[in-house]
C-alpha cells in the first residue's frame, strides 16, 4: 500500500504493476466482472446512439432519475434519424423534469448534425464526436470505447472522485490545474484492451462504492493502492467547490384562465435556461398585470388571486416565484393562431416542453 507522503505523481509506476499491485484497470475489470452493473437499460444493446443519449442524460443526473427517461426517450426516438426528424417541442416535452434543458436542444442539434454532415453515423474518432452540439471529452471518451471499442479516456464526475482519491489530489476538480491532472491519470490508466468494460467499470464504482459520502473502501477492489485511503481520509477527496451564496431573483408568473379553464402558455425563444420551453406569461410586477391585458388581451382581467408562492433553485441562482391567476374573457383570434402562444388545458397541456416549476403548477391547477 502507498504511504500517505508519496506524492500523487509518483504512483505512476505503482499503478503499471510494479511493487507487486495489479494495475488498476486490471483489478477494475475483475471487479466489474464480479459486481458491477450489466443490466442498466442503456448497457443492453449497445450502440453509439445509446451511449450518446445516456451519456447526455446522465450529467449531472441521478441513474434511478434517468432511467424512466431513457426508456421513455428511447421508445420514442429508438434512432438519431427518429429524433433528428422530430419537432424540438416534442423533444423538450419528453425532457420535462429531467432539467437543464440545454442538454436537450443540444441533443436534437446534434441529430441532425449526425443526419446531415455524416450520413446519419456517428463519427468514429473522439476529435470528430467533440464537434457534436453538447459533446464534450469525456462523452466523446464515452461513446467512443463503450460503442466502439476505441481507446479513450473519460472523466466525468465518478471517475473524478475515484482518481482523486486513489492519488490523493487535493482541490477542487473544477480547477483547470486539478482538471488536468485528473485528465493525465484518466490517460495513464485507460488500458488497450476491453476499453469499453474499463470505462462503465470505473463509472460504476464511482457510482457504487466509491461515493460521494460514506465510501465502502473494505470493498474497493483499488483499496490496496489508494492514498486517500491510506491517509484515513478518503471522504477529503475530492475537494469541495468554493462556496458561495446563490442570487437571488423574483418574479411573477401570470396564469390567464379562458372561460373553459384553458391557461395560456408562451414559448420562450430568447435566450435562457427555459429557451424552447412553453412558460407563463411573466412580469416584474402585479402593478403590470392591468396593462398586459390590455395590451395582449384586449381586455381587463374579470378577477385575480395570488396562489401560494414557489421556489426553483438553479445551478447559479435562486429564483422566487409569485403565481397569480386571473380570469379572462374568451382569447382573442391573435393569440389563439400565434405559434409561440397556446391555450392549453392544465391536466393536458399535450406534446409541450414544460420547465419544472410550470409543469408543477399545472399539476396544483388541474387538482383544483
Amino acid at each position: 500500500m502507498p504511504t500517505p507522503s508519496q506524492s500523487p505523481l509518483d504512483l505512476t509506476a505503482t499503478v503499471e504493476g510494479s511493487n507487486g499491485i495489479e494495475p488498476l484497470a486490471e483489478r477494475l475489470l475483475q471487479w466489474f466482472d464480479g459486481f458491477g452493473r450489466k443490466d442498466l437499460p442503456w448497457q443492453q444493446n449497445i450502440t453509439p446512439y445509446s451511449v450518446w443519449v445516456s451519456e447526455i442524460m446522465l450529467q449531472q443526473t441521478q441513474v434511478a432519475t434517468v432511467i424512466p427517461y431513457y426508456q421513455r426517450f428511447m421508445t420514442r426516438f429508438p434512432n438519431v434519424s427518429s429524433l433528428a426528424s422530430a419537432e424540438q417541442d416534442e423533444v423538450l416535452h419528453l425532457w420535462t423534469g429531467l432539467g437543464y434543458y440545454a442538454r436537450g436542444r443540444n441533443l436534437h442539434k446534434a441529430a441532425k448534425m449526425v443526419v446531415d454532415c455524416y450520413n446519419g453515423e456517428f463519427p468514429n474518432s473522439v476529435e470528430e464526436l467533440i464537434t457534436l452540439p453538447g459533446v464534450g471529452r469525456s462523452t466523446a471518451g464515452a461513446i467512443a470505447s463503450i460503442a466502439m471499442g476505441l481507446r479513450a479516456p473519460i472523466l466525468d464526475g465518478n471517475v473524478k472522485r475515484v482518481l482523486a482519491r486513489h492519488h490523493a489530489v487535493p482541490g477542487w476538480p473544477g480547477k483547470t490545474s486539478i482538471h488536468d491532472q485528473l485528465w493525465q491519470f484518466a490517460e495513464v490508466h485507460t488500458p488497450e484492451d476491453r476499453v469499453g468494460d474499463y470505462t462503465q467499470a470505473i463509472m460504476d464504482l464511482g457510482a457504487t462504492l466509491c461515493t460521494r459520502s460514506k465510501p465502502d473502501c473494505k470493498r474497493c477492489p483499488l483499496a490496496d493502492s489508494c492514498v486517500a485511503l491510506a491517509q484515513g481520509n478518503p471522504s477529503d477527496y475530492p475537494g469541495r467547490k468554493p462556496r458561495k451564496t446563490l442570487p437571488q431573483r423574483t418574479t411573477i408568473f401570470l396564469i390567464c384562465r379562458n372561460p373553459t379553464g384553458e391557461v395560456l402558455l408562451e414559448q420562450r425563444n430568447g435566450a435562457g435556461v427555459w429557451q424552447g420551453l412553453y412558460c407563463f406569461p411573466e412580469l416584474t410586477s402585479v402593478d403590470d398585470i392591468h396593462h398586459w391585458c390590455l395590451d395582449h388581451l384586449g381586455k381587463s382581467p374579470l378577477r385575480q388571486e395570488a396562489v401560494a408562492p414557489i421556489v426553483h433553485t438553479f445551478s447559479h441562482y435562486q429564483l422566487s416565484i409569485q403565481p397569480i391567476v386571473i380570469d379572462v374573457e374568451a382569447a382573442p383570434p391573435t393569440v389563439a393562431e400565434s405559434s409561440s402562444q397556446q391555450w392549453v388545458q392544465a391536466s393536458d397541456p399535450g406534446v409541450l416542453g414544460l420547465p419544472a416549476p410550470v409543469a408543477r403548477l399545472l399539476q396544483q391547477l388541474s387538482s383544483r
